[in-house]
């Protein structure tokens, strides 16, 4: 049945076409604005550039600390880092050496 060249579309046609182009808006609003989305790329970017920096500065923590450790391993100690925890962490000095202190400056 035509209509002046048109087909008549049953009401059903048109909820079933309605209900797809609704589908496709969503879809396509969800690739541009979703968490996923174009408009998200940016951010996460900038997120993943923090970690980097984030993994570089943690990475360069553990390296110093790996090295004191190994620096301190009762095995094979480093004698001068462990006169300098002697000295901080305990007070320890040597008969022979002289403690100056000096006044705190503002």
């Amino acid at each position: 049945m035509t209509v002046e060249g048109h087909k008549i579309s049953l009401p059903k046609e048109q909820v079933t076409q309605g209900l797809a182009l609704a589908v496709l808006l969503l879809l396509t609003g969800l690739a541009i604005a979703g968490p996923s989305g174009l408009l998200a790329w940016s951010e996460n970017s900038q997120i993943l550039d923090q970690r980097h920096q984030q993994i570089a500065t943690l990475t360069e923590e553990r390296d110093a600390l790996r090295n004191r450790v190994d620096l301190l391993d009762p095995a094979n100690a480093d004698p001068d880092l462990v006169g300098e925890e002697l000295r901080k962490n305990l007070n320890v000095v040597h008969p022979d050496e002289v403690v100056l202190t000096l006044p705190a400056q503002d």
